[in-house]
């Protein structure tokens, strides 16, 4: 079996938005499942995924980021497999493409996360360039619009039985420059392991508050089913700290797309010998 699911964010989305919203996750699964079904790593599905979510001005990652107070870009990503390599990036400037330097800093060994404009010496010896000041922002950003814009990410299984987790974001509408949210921590908004791999949205304080990926993994590893797991470390980040939050996970068992928020855009492919089930829809919300 192979399977990738793919999430855009979780928060309040206008009725005029979800078309949109859908098509986009669902262009990010179809890119993700490419390569899985030509033999490609989870790793690689899950990076090629959150680039389609970067590129797409209705998502808040890469092109279509939110604003800090200064009106800037400044972006997050990171990359885990299941060996338990992570690499990471956090309030880089300028930065469409977050997920690939965090898969360069994963790949080259050194580090597992580097921040701020400093990051760029390093993307420049792995030929990432930044993108000319204000080209990512949009309209929307520029209006700030009430509704939410989250954190996009994606989990995949491969054909070797390989978990990946890639989590991009643009972080939080207004914040202040520097600020670092859960998209670049492993264990609070991505997590992959031998059994399992997670990608969180939402209220990145309050994810890493609980650890929100990991707390997943724990109870899977427990001996919890897949959703029991993710409902439980849900209710544990409502009850503990008032926020709100989403998680797409995937296992041997099964993939799982659940959210405290209204809406999470989630669309997944999964390929079980000749049989191929494409599922969107906008997340299952906890009561």
């Amino acid at each position: 079996m192979t399977a990738i699911v793919v999430h855009g964010g979780a928060g309040a989305i206008t009725l005029d938005r979800h078309d949109r919203l859908r098509a986009g996750v669902r262009a990010a699964a179809e890119a993700g499942d490419a390569i899985l079904a030509a033999g490609g790593s989870a790793l690689d599905a899950v990076v090629a995924a959150v680039r389609v979510l970067e590129d797409d001005p209705e998502f808040n990652a890469g092109h279509g980021s939110v604003l800090t107070r200064d009106g800037t870009v400044e972006t997050d990503a990171s990359v885990m497999d299941g060996a338990q390599r992570f690499g990471a990036v956090a309030a880089v400037p300028d930065l469409g493409c977050a997920v690939a330097l965090a898969r360069a800093v994963l790949e080259s060994g050194e580090h597992v996360l580097l921040a701020g404009p400093a990051a760029w010496r390093f993307a420049e010896e792995v030929g990432i360039r930044p993108a000319p000041p204000g080209s990512l922002v949009t309209e929307r950003s520029r209006r700030r619009l009430a509704e939410s814009k989250g954190t996009v990410g994606a989990v995949a299984r491969d054909g070797e039985g390989r978990f990946a987790s890639a989590t991009s974001t643009g972080g939080i509408s207004g914040k202040r420059s520097g600020r670092v949210g859960d998209s670049p921590i492993a264990g609070a908004g991505t997590w992959a392991d031998h059994a399992m791999a997670a990608s969180a949205t939402g209220d990145g304080e309050a994810i890493i508050r609980v650890a929100l990926t990991h707390a997943i993994a724990m109870r899977l590893a427990a001996g919890s089913s897949l959703r029991e797991a993710a409902s439980i470390a849900l209710d544990d980040l409502r009850r503990t700290t008032g926020g709100n939050a989403g998680v797409i996970a995937i296992d041997r068992g099964g993939i799982v797309g659940l959210q405290l928020s209204p809406a999470m855009p989630v669309a997944s492919i999964v390929r079980e010998g000749a049989e191929i089930t494409r599922v969107d829809h906008m997340g299952d919300r906890l009561s």
